[in-house]
């Protein structure tokens, strides 16, 4: 199927059955020559359209607070405002 981009494809969820090749098939596989296209060959602009700015870790997580039961959740959940 040939479609213009940009295009939404779906697919039903019996189709993920894999198909497993024969070794003889994967053998007719190695000899089929591949062919290369650039992109620009298809009118194709492969250039970057993203720029980074700037990248940064997270902060570091805090470290968490175990409770009894869960009254003692509850209140600590009122405590930070939570609830």
């Amino acid at each position: 199927i040939r479609v213009k981009l940009p295009a939404v494809v779906t697919v039903d969820l019996r189709l993920n059955e894999p198909r497993y090749a024969s070794l003889p098939n994967i053998m007719k596989a190695k000899k089929k020559p591949l062919e290369q296209i650039a992109a620009s060959d298809l009118g194709v602009d492969a250039a970057p359209r993203l720029q980074v700015t700037k990248t940064a870790e997270p902060n570091e997580r805090q470290a968490g607070v175990i409770v009894a039961d869960t009254g003692a959740l509850v209140g600590k959940l009122q405590e930070m405002g939570v609830l």
